[in-house]
């Protein structure tokens, strides 16, 4: 008798604390609920969102053999400091063949330029021949009509009027024979001319193609475009690569960081450009930061997919769907340096609720 009064005392020690501890965890929840309800009606939040950074790779703009890597993996480097070296022989041969074409055609320029003035002292004698001829033509004329008269009056023989009759033939012929040479000078000095701006044009060409030269020997260092953290190397010296071949990743330092969450279309009624945020990194659970609406997307993110949802084919199933907010991060750069790209947040973003 005695054990089975032990037995019921037992049994309502154990009743009383198990309805003790339901109503303390029913209080604990009504507690919870009274806070979520609350910070849901004040706040909008998502776990849905990844910290943003500008991740860009480094391109060799070259081909060749890499001869020096002066960087090692998550190396943080800045702008301007050499990365790598491309072995430059090949380039340096191109830019001093470069620089021989180049001086050929300037000296082949030079040489025209004194065929140019032999030529014109050739016109200026030709042009002086003429002034000759033409005298001595003139003389004749003169000559042949002289004799002419003379044989009309039988003072002279008709020998000698057809030897000034010869005489000035022959002149005539001397004359147009200098209008002719001077005319070839004056040709010859259009060519020239021509040949000249053909030289001007291949000299420009050249000058060119050294300063492509130029720029290929400069390519074959390659520098950090800003300042940065370097990403994983997939390079070694010795290797061959060709122009264009991505060589590492760089992670952009000097463009910030910023927070994509992706929120509820059911969200959006009371966000605007400029409204605070509050982060929280899953990586730092204690740490808190602090952000800024940058702009709300266009659409949603279905609609920048590859293969965007078509409603219209009759299998349709209303899904909730989310668009991209961009938040800026508005702390210090040494506050926020902890947060890596890709790391998963959280975020909170207070409703006004006194906005129309």
């Amino acid at each position: 008798m005695n054990t089975s009064i032990t037995i019921n005392k037992t049994d309502k020690i154990i009743t009383r604390v198990s309805g003790i501890i339901a109503l303390l965890i029913l209080c604990a929840l009504m507690v919870w609920g009274a806070i979520y309800s609350y910070q849901t009606y004040r706040n909008e939040e998502t776990n849905d969102a990844q910290v943003q950074e500008y991740i860009n790779p480094v391109t060799s703009r070259v081909g060749g053999y890499i001869n020096k890597i002066y960087y090692e993996e998550n190396q943080d480097v800045k702008r301007g400091d050499t990365l790598l070296v491309i072995d430059n022989s090949e380039y340096q041969l191109q830019q001093q063949e470069a620089q021989s074409a180049l001086a050929n055609s300037k000296a082949q320029l030079n040489v025209l330029g004194s065929n140019e003035q032999t030529t014109q002292k050739l016109a200026d004698v030709s042009k002086t021949a003429i002034a000759a001829a033409k005298a001595r033509l003139l003389n004749k004329q003169q000559e042949y009509a002289r004799y002419k008269k003379l044989f009309e009056a039988e003072s002279a023989t008709r020998q000698q009027l057809e030897n000034i009759e010869a005489a000035l033939a022959v002149a005539k012929s001397d004359y147009e024979a200098s209008l002719q040479s001077y005319q070839s000078s004056l040709s010859k000095i259009n060519d020239v001319s021509a040949q000249r701006a053909v030289l001007n044009a291949d000299i420009k060409r050249k000058e060119a193609l050294l300063n492509r030269a130029g720029l290929d020997m400069g390519y074959t260092v390659i520098k950090a475009p800003y300042n940065g953290k370097m990403g994983r190397r997939t390079v070694q010296e010795g290797q061959s690569i060709q122009a264009g071949q991505t060589l590492a990743f760089i992670v952009d330092r000097s463009s910030g960081k910023w927070v994509v969450a992706n929120f509820k279309e059911t969200q959006l009624a009371d966000m605007r450009e400029g409204d605070i945020a509050e982060i929280h990194a899953d990586a730092y659970p204690n740490k808190m930061f602090k952000g800024e609406i940058v702009s709300i997307a266009g659409a949603t993110g279905s609609s920048f997919s590859l293969l965007p949802p078509d409603n219209s084919s009759g299998n349709f199933v209303k899904i909730v769907q989310r668009v991209p907010v961009r938040i800026r991060l508005t702390q210090a750069a040494d506050l926020i340096q902890p947060l890596r790209a890709g790391m998963n947040v959280s975020v909170v973003i207070p409703k006004d609720h006194g906005r129309n």
